[in-house]
């Protein structure tokens, strides 16, 4: 019974990482400008990673794995949010007085 209910609670977890990693994605493709594409993917994408890492958490052997699992969705939130200040703050030093000189779109 008990393992029927956490397998059915990672399963659960697993689909709703999935599903915002592919929002994450969508939001890259779909948002208009740079500074909205790099929320959608470092919020969704940070927030599925998440739900994934908390749904595997079960199925690691020993608390020491475990625990570097965490630390994995530790460090790849540390990058996410170092990488996205980088580009938001190259994004923003090509503006003057609020207009873009160069269309950083693409």
């Amino acid at each position: 019974m008990f393992d029927g209910l956490v397998i059915a609670v990672q399963l659960v977890l697993l689909v709703a990482g999935c599903v915002f990693f592919a929002m994450g994605s969508l939001g890259l493709f779909r948002f208009p400008d740079t500074l909205t594409r790099i929320h959608a993917l470092t919020k969704a994408d940070n927030l599925g990673l998440g739900f994934i890492v908390v749904a595997l958490l079960p199925l690691a052997p020993s608390f020491a794995a475990g625990f570097k699992t965490l630390l994995i969705w530790v460090v790849a939130l540390a990058a996410s949010a170092t990488s996205a200040h980088l580009v938001a703050r190259a994004v923003r030093g090509n503006t003057v007085g609020g207009s873009r000189t160069e269309d950083d779109d693409g």
